[in-house]
C-alpha cells in the first residue's frame, strides 16, 4: 500500500461496522465537514468517518496558487471544467488505499460509503463508479463528473448499481446547478438508484441537506445489515 493520506478520523461508537470516507472541496481540508457528524443522527450506528486532506498542488485556474486539491483544474467556464485526468487517477489510488485500510481493519467494501463536496464530490463519483469492489454508496454534494472519458473506459461492473445521494444549491455561483443536475441524471439513467435534492442555497450545505444525508445513510445501513 502506498503512503496514506493524512486524515481526521471520528468514530460514532466503538468497533465501527461502517466507514464513510469524505473528501473536502478545493482549497479546504479534512476539517471542513467534521462538525456535521453529530448532526447526522447516527448515534445508534457504529461508523468510522475518515476525512482525508488532499495534497498541496498548484491550481491553474487559480493562477497557479498552491492549495489543497484533488486534481488540477486547467480551465473552467460557466458550464464546463477542463481537468487534469492524471491527477484524478493519482488521487483515486490514494483514496483506494484508504478503502483498503478499512478492509484491513475489518470493514468490507460493501460497508464503505464515499462522500464529497465540490471537487471532493467529483472524486467520490470518479472513485466510486470505477472502484473494482462493490461499495455501499456515493454521496455527491454540489459537484459534477470531472472526466467522462475516465468513466467511459473504467466504469466498474461491481458498482454499476451503487446507490447515489446527490444534492446541489440552486444559487450556486461556483459549480453551476446545471452541472450537478446533469451528473445526477447521468448516473440515474445509467442504472444507479439516485436520490436527488436541490436546496435554496449557494455553494455550501444546509441543515435540511444534512438531515436528508443522515436519513439516506440510515437507509443504506439498514439495507445492508
Amino acid at each position: 500500500m502506498s503512503q496514506l493520506l493524512d486524515a481526521i478520523e471520528i468514530e460514532t461508537r466503538p468497533h465501527p461496522q461502517w466507514a464513510v470516507i469524505w473528501m473536502h472541496g478545493l482549497g479546504a481540508d479534512g476539517n471542513d465537514f467534521v462538525s456535521i457528524v453529530p448532526e447526522l443522527g447516527l448515534d445508534e450506528a457504529a461508523v468510522r468517518f475518515v476525512f482525508p486532506h488532499a495534497p498541496m498542488i498548484p491550481v491553474t485556474c487559480n493562477n497557479g496558487y498552491v492549495m489543497r486539491a484533488w486534481y488540477d483544474i486547467l480551465e473552467l467556464d460557466s458550464i464546463s471544467r477542463r481537468v487534469d485526468e492524471a491527477g484524478i487517477r493519482q488521487n483515486r489510488s490514494a483514496i483506494q488505499a484508504l478503502i483498503e485500510r478499512e478492509n484491513q481493519r475489518g470493514i468490507p467494501s460493501e460497508r464503505i460509503i464515499l462522500a464529497g463536496f465540490s471537487q471532493g464530490g467529483a472524486m467520490a463519483y470518479s472513485v466510486g463508479l470505477t472502484h473494482p469492489d462493490k461499495l455501499a454508496g456515493i454521496i455527491a454534494l454540489s459537484t459534477y463528473i470531472p472526466s467522462q472519458s475516465l468513466l467511459d473506459s473504467e466504469s466498474s461492473p461491481a458498482n454499476q448499481a451503487t446507490p447515489v445521494f446527490a444534492a446541489h444549491g440552486i444559487q450556486d455561483p461556483i459549480v453551476p446547478y446545471a452541472l450537478g443536475e446533469a451528473a445526477a441524471k447521468q448516473v440515474g439513467t445509467g442504472g444507479h438508484p439516485t436520490e436527488w435534492h436541490s436546496y435554496r442555497m449557494p455553494h455550501s450545505v444546509c441543515m435540511e441537506e444534512i438531515v436528508a444525508i443522515g436519513l439516506w445513510l440510515k437507509t443504506r445501513m439498514a439495507a445492508t445489515s
